[in-house]
């Protein structure tokens, strides 16, 4: 039949062309080429990985916690119309991280400098060196306006009145007594020295830096100014102070801050210890330039911005994961 004669004459050519090859490779040279006792291995279907391309990966860098809260200071610090420094320096958690926004920068210290003196006069106390019902007279040469007006030549006060007077209501004359008792300016200076305050001039001209009274909070807190019966008698002084401005409202109330405040010649400032229960750390912030409420407002918000930093840190440092490696394709051959 034609329809079968046509179907096996485009067949038959076909064949007859596929053995061609084999029998011109067979017959090519004088003799027969043996046959190999195996086939050589077709390349495999799916390439052998080191081969393949891996597939573009996409890296997005956020910025870490501690990157985000350093630009967010910053950005209150240039919105507050003066200059500002701020020094943060942690006490708990597994890494205790300090920051430093132009703490290094002197600003006028103000009242600041009656945390030093108190931390000296706690110091001796814890030592044994003076007592709290030591009686201390008041001198002329002592006399500045403050809270209390009851200085009159001859009039004397124990320590620890004196102390509370200068500390939780930062009464000036009070303080004056206890700079004299202690040795006067010059034995100031050098007890701030002593207890990292290097960059600081107090009472004449009576600067210093947020670094200078951080440091001075730290040793403070580690306990080395006389340990615990040093704090236990300083910390109630300058805890629930009459001038609870500054860092206090940045903070939850319950949360303890012991801090001294400072406020004059257009600078305020802040420095202290904030602790509740996993979280501690000390905090100094200054500004200058701004109003007084202006001021303490900058350090509110700093104050703020530093809390919720820190009470959202983990107690631990979280495991970085490694992406997992590409997969190795096996050769489906082997």
């Amino acid at each position: 039949m034609r329809g079968g004669v046509f179907v096996l004459g485009v067949i038959y050519p076909l064949g007859v062309a596929l053995l061609i090859p084999v029998s011109s490779a067979a017959y090519a040279s004088g003799g027969v080429n043996p046959i190999p006792a195996t086939l050589p291995r077709q390349p495999s279907a799916v390439a052998p990985a080191a081969a393949r391309p891996l597939q573009p990966v996409t890296t997005v860098l956020a910025p870490s916690a501690l990157d985000q809260l350093s630009s967010d200071l910053a950005s209150i610090a240039a919105q507050s119309g003066g200059r500002v420094g701020i020094g943060l320096q942690e006490l708990s958690g597994p890494r205790r991280t300090s920051l430093s926004i132009n703490a290094g920068q002197s600003f006028y210290a103000a009242s600041a400098y009656k945390a030093p003196l108190l931390m000296a006069e706690a110091q001796q106390i814890a030592a044994g060196r003076v007592g709290p019902s030591d009686v201390l007279c008041y001198d002329p040469s002592d006399a500045e306006d403050g809270w209390f007006t009851d200085y009159n030549p001859g009039s004397c006060f124990s320590r620890q009145d004196l102390a509370v007077r200068a500390g939780r209501y930062s009464d000036n004359t009070a303080a004056h007594i206890l700079v004299r008792y202690l040795g006067g300016p010059n034995a100031l200076n050098a007890y701030a020295k002593s207890i990292g305050m290097g960059g600081s001039a107090l009472w004449i001209p009576n600067t210093t830096t947020p670094n200078d009274l951080s440091q001075a909070w730290v040793n403070e807190a580690l306990g080395r100014l006389g340990g615990a019966p040093a704090k236990g008698w300083l910390y109630p002084i300058l805890t629930h102070t009459a001038s609870e401005q500054g860092i206090p409202p940045g903070v939850p109330a319950g949360v303890a801050v012991v801090h001294k405040v400072g406020s004059m010649y257009g600078t305020e400032n802040d420095s202290g210890y904030v602790t509740d229960g996993r979280i501690a750390y000390v905090l100094s912030v200054a500004v200058d330039g701004p109003d007084e409420v202006s001021g303490f407002g900058v350090i509110a918000r700093v104050s703020a911005r530093i809390w919720q930093y820190e009470r959202s840190r983990p107690d631990y440092v979280a495991p970085i994961i490694a992406s997992p490696a590409p997969p190795v394709w096996p050769d489906r051959h082997h």
